[in-house]
């Protein structure tokens, strides 16, 4: 199914305001314009119906939950449709009565609901309470076949742990997405701000790199104060795309909703792999300690 042929992505860098409806119009609309400008494939940044309600803990916010699939995904399948693009789209998931995920569904060209990643690295951070709301996923990483190519998804948190990157790319993955909710706390900005964009560049550019595969992060822009007050999070936006050899191939202002478009190429995973050949270098039989929480 999946083809060997470069292909365009769009990632829709947005702002969330008002309510899941707004929302879900906004990211159409991005969703619309990525196709007209050629993207096959489109990813939403994470949690894309709802403003970053993990700031705060209140148990009526699981309301915000739906199951998948269900109203979110029957929409998306619609547009992808009708658009003929592959989706990637963030949900946050009601799988039970009290056992909730940060999931990821991957929509079809067709309209086909191709299945969902679940987010396995929670964090539980000032502000970013995810805890409290998402069950860690028990799926494992995925990688799905689509026409065009073969789509990694891993989410936000994920983005640090370089174990997710590598076993997502060994499966076969053209180009891992991150869909993302991160930024400053606006007090922490002027001090640390810059080190930390970063970093968070950086170590996606590294996941590139080590594995010899495409990388694009899509991220959410705006400042987000939750209804009780306080400083809120300023989301940083810079959603960006990276070839296997950890050029930026496109990249996003820090507070403007844009798309972008970038390009995939498996010629060029070749060529890269062909000339940095890590994966031909691996030595698996040394690595059972990554089995260990640490070496004590």
């Amino acid at each position: 199914m999946t083809a060997d042929k470069a292909f365009k992505i769009g990632l829709v860098q947005m702002s969330m305001t008002g309510g899941p409806a707004d929302n879900m119009d906004k990211a159409l609309r991005g969703i619309e314009q990525a196709a007209a400008r050629g993207a096959r494939v489109v990813c939403l940044p994470e949690l894309f119906l709802s403003p970053y309600f993990c700031q705060r803990q209140d148990a009526a916010l699981f309301d915000y939950a739906e199951p998948v699939p269900g109203p979110a995904t029957e929409t998306l399948s619609k547009a992808a449709a009708k658009a003929g693009v592959v989706i990637v789209a963030s949900l946050f998931e009601k799988r039970a009565r009290g056992l909730y995920h940060n999931t990821t569904a991957l929509i079809q060209p067709d309209g086909a609901l191709a299945g969902v990643y679940r987010k396995t690295h929670i964090p539980d951070d000032p502000a970013y309470y995810e805890k409290y709301y998402f069950t860690p996923g028990d799926l494992g990483y995925k990688v799905f076949r689509t026409p065009f190519g073969a789509i990694g998804v891993l989410i936000c948190w994920d983005q640090w742990f370089p174990e997710a990157a590598r076993l997502t790319a060994l499966q076969g993955a053209d180009v891992i997405f991150y869909p993302t909710a991160i930024g400053w706390h606006p007090a922490e900005r002027e001090t640390h701000g810059a080190a930390q964009r970063d970093a968070w560049r950086t170590v996606q550019r590294g996941h590139a790199i080590a594995n010899g595969v495409y990388v694009a992060a899509v991220n959410r822009v705006g400042h987000e104060i939750p209804p009780q007050g306080g400083d809120g999070l300023v989301f940083w936006g810079t959603s960006f795309a990276a070839d296997p050899f950890g050029v930026t191939l496109a990249e996003a202002s820090t507070d403007k909703e844009e798309i972008l478009i970038a390009e995939v190429d498996p010629a060029r995973i070749e060529e890269t792999r062909r000339n940095w050949p890590f994966l031909r270098d691996r030595r698996v039989d040394l690595y059972g300690g990554l089995l260990k929480k640490f070496q004590d």
